[in-house]
C-alpha cells in the first residue's frame, strides 16, 4: 500500500470521526438549550464540568496516564479554564434565545479569529489573501446578526448573537493557548484540568444562585457529560488521523445538524439573512483550509522536489 492510500485511508478515517464528533456536540448543545430554560447559564457551564469529570478520570486511568498530567505550565491551564467558564455561560446565554441554526452560523466566526490571533500569539505569518477572506468573514456575520422580524425594534444585533460571538472570541483564545500548552504538556492534562477548573471555578461563581437540579432533569445531565465526552474523544481521533486541511472542513456540518434538531424539537427553520451569513462565514473559512493547504504543500515541494 503506498503513502498516498494510508494517508487517504487515515482522512477517510478522521472525516468518519469530525462527523461523529460534531453529531456529538450538536447533541450536547442541544441539552444545554433545555437546560437553560430552568437553570442559570453560569450554573450550566457547572453542570457541564461536573457531568464529564467523572468519565475523565475513568479514561485518564484507563490510559495510566496519570503520570503526564502533573508536569504542566499552570498559567495556561488557568487562563483555558477561564476562558472554557467564560464561553459556556456566553453560548448557554446565546442559545437559550437563538436557534440551534443561528448559534452556529455566528459560531463559525471562531476559526477566522483564530487565523488572526496566530499572528501576534503564536508567530505565525498570515498571507495578505487571508486578511480578505476574513473580512469577507465578518460581512456574513453582520448579515447573521440581523434580528428576527420580530425582533427589529432591538435594533441591528440582539442580546443573544453578541453573547454567541463572546463565546467564539473565548474558543478561540483558548484554541490558541491550547497550541501553546500542547508544544509541552499532554493532551490528558489539557483535558482533565480544563474540566477541573470549569468545574470548580463555575460552580464556586455560581453558588450563591443556585438552582437545585430537579429529579427528572437527571437523565440530561448524563447526557450532557456523555455527549460531550464522547465528541472530545472523536475530535482528538479526527485530528490524530488525518490532515487538519482535509478534515476541519466538516466542522460545518453543525449547521446541517442545527437545522435539523430545530426543526425537530422547536419546529423551526432558518429565515433568509442566517442562509446568507452562514453561506458566507462557512465559504471563507473552507477557503482559508484549503489555501493553507496548497501554500503546506507548495513550502514541502519546494524543500524536497
Amino acid at each position: 500500500m503506498t503513502s498516498s492510500d494510508l494517508l487517504a485511508r487515515g482522512n477517510l478515517k478522521s472525516i468518519t470521526a469530525m462527523v461523529i464528533a460534531v453529531g456529538c456536540f450538536a447533541l450536547m448543545d442541544t441539552v444545554l438549550k433545555l437546560l437553560s430554560a430552568r437553570y442559570p447559564a453560569l450554573q450550566i457551564a457547572a453542570l457541564r464540568g461536573l457531568s464529564g469529570l467523572p468519565l475523565i478520570l475513568g479514561f485518564i486511568t484507563l490510559r495510566r496516564a496519570w503520570g503526564t498530567v502533573w508536569r504542566v505550565r499552570w498559567p495556561l491551564h488557568v487562563l483555558r479554564g477561564l476562558l472554557g467558564i467564560a464561553m459556556l455561560t456566553l453560548f448557554t446565554t446565546g442559545v437559550r434565545e437563538l436557534p440551534l441554526a443561528a448559534t452556529y452560523t455566528l459560531f463559525f466566526i471562531a476559526p477566522l479569529l483564530i487565523t488572526m490571533l496566530s499572528v501576534p500569539v503564536l508567530g505565525e505569518r498570515v498571507p495578505a489573501a487571508h486578511w480578505w477572506v476574513i473580512g469577507i468573514g465578518f460581512v456574513g456575520v453582520l448579515i447573521a446578526l440581523q434580528p428576527r422580524s420580530e425582533d427589529l425594534q432591538a435594533g441591528f444585533v440582539t442580546a443573544g448573537g453578541l453573547a454567541v460571538l463572546g463565546a467564539a472570541t473565548c474558543y478561540a483564545v483558548a484554541a490558541v493557548v491550547g497550541r501553546l500548552s500542547s508544544r509541552t504538556d499532554s493532551t490528558e492534562s489539557m483535558v482533565l484540568w480544563m474540566m477541573v477548573i470549569v468545574s470548580v471555578g463555575a460552580s464556586a461563581l455560581s453558588w450563591s444562585r443556585w438552582v437545585p437540579v430537579q429529579m427528572s432533569d437527571w437523565p440530561l445531565l448524563l447526557a450532557l457529560g456523555v455527549t460531550g465526552f464522547c465528541g472530545q474523544l472523536a475530535i482528538t481521533v479526527a485530528f490524530r488521523h488525518g490532515q487538519a486541511s482535509a478534515v476541519a472542513p466538516f466542522e460545518y456540518t453543525a449547521l446541517a445538524w442545527g437545522v435539523g434538531l430545530d426543526w425537530l424539537i422547536w419546529q423551526t427553520l432558518p429565515v433568509s439573512h442566517t442562509w446568507l451569513g452562514a453561506a458566507i462565514i462557512v465559504g471563507s473559512g473552507i477557503y482559508l483550509v484549503r489555501r493553507e493547504k496548497r501554500i503546506t504543500l507548495a513550502h514541502a515541494t519546494a524543500e524536497h522536489p
